[in-house]
């Protein structure tokens, strides 16, 4: 079976790489191996890699890194619990916020680019581009308890499609700035992203991990979900960003927890 689907893909692997080069395309040209059981084995060392050095460099957060180098303290025990840049925000301030944007921006570009050299846009991109964002959420290097991911499928959206990404930027500054809800803004851009991504960019593979990237980035959100419909979401202020202290932020903390995010 796997060498019957490995007989499929392979022309399209060629193919690739003759429009732009990647690794596992290359070898499978230079070598003649197209239809072969080689250039199966080398696909499959391609797709493992660009799954693997994605979710690695995605299990790297910044949040987490910051929050214990600078503050000495660790983000996850401060208002709602999340490793990301919002929390970042309400926890730290502006400039704690803007580096671990950054950051996160980063190392997605990074795993897009690697799985792009190593198998190409149509595949090792889109694959790449889901698993640092699942990295992310789920990092290996601090027990499985990361962000939300949505600052590094932003980055994988405009790695993987320029115009999708204005247009998912456009609703995320609409709703944010019309709500003050961060994590509703950011739901509305995971339920929209595949149906852009397949309007603009009509490729199965992409929107295929389009569709898992913004499931899980919905999940992610669960707990916010939960109290938009209560009505007890933290609103942001646009105007004036402050601290918040860690007794206001333990109560918060606990109700994260019975979420259960």
């Amino acid at each position: 079976m796997f060498i019957s689907l490995t007989a499929s893909v392979t022309a399209e692997g060629a193919q690739a790489a003759v429009a732009r080069w990647n690794l596992a395309g290359w070898l499978i040209q230079e070598f003649d191996l197209r239809g072969q059981t080689a250039a199966g084995w080398i696909m499959l060392a391609a797709t493992l890699l660009c799954m693997a050095v994605p979710y690695l460099l995605g299990s790297i957060n910044p949040a987490i890194l910051i929050s214990k180098l600078v503050y000495h303290e660790d983000i996850r025990e401060f208002g709602s619990g999340n490793a990301g840049s919002t929390n970042m925000l309400r926890t730290y301030g502006k400039k704690a916020a803007i580096a671990t944007f950054l950051c996160d921006l980063f190392k997605a570009a990074l795993a897009v680019i690697v799985g792009r050299l190593l198998f190409g846009d149509g595949i090792g991109a889109p694959i790449a581009g889901f698993f640092v964002a699942f990295g992310h959420m789920f990092p290996i290097f601090a027990h499985f308890r990361g962000g939300k991911g949505v600052a590094c499928l932003a980055m994988v959206i405009l790695m993987l499609s320029p115009i999708t990404f204005l247009c998912v930027l456009g609703i995320f500054i609409v709703v944010a700035f019309g709500t003050r809800y961060i994590s509703f803004a950011s739901i509305m851009c995971a339920v929209f992203y595949p149906l852009l991504l397949h309007a603009f960019a009509p490729v199965g593979l992409n929107v295929a991990m389009a569709i898992l990237s913004s499931a899980f980035v919905i999940y992610m959100h669960r707990a916010n979900i939960k109290r938009i419909m209560a009505g007890t979401e933290s609103k942001v202020s646009f105007s004036k960003i402050s601290k918040k202290k860690k007794t206001d932020a333990d109560a918060e903390n606990a109700d994260h927890e019975r979420d259960g995010q």
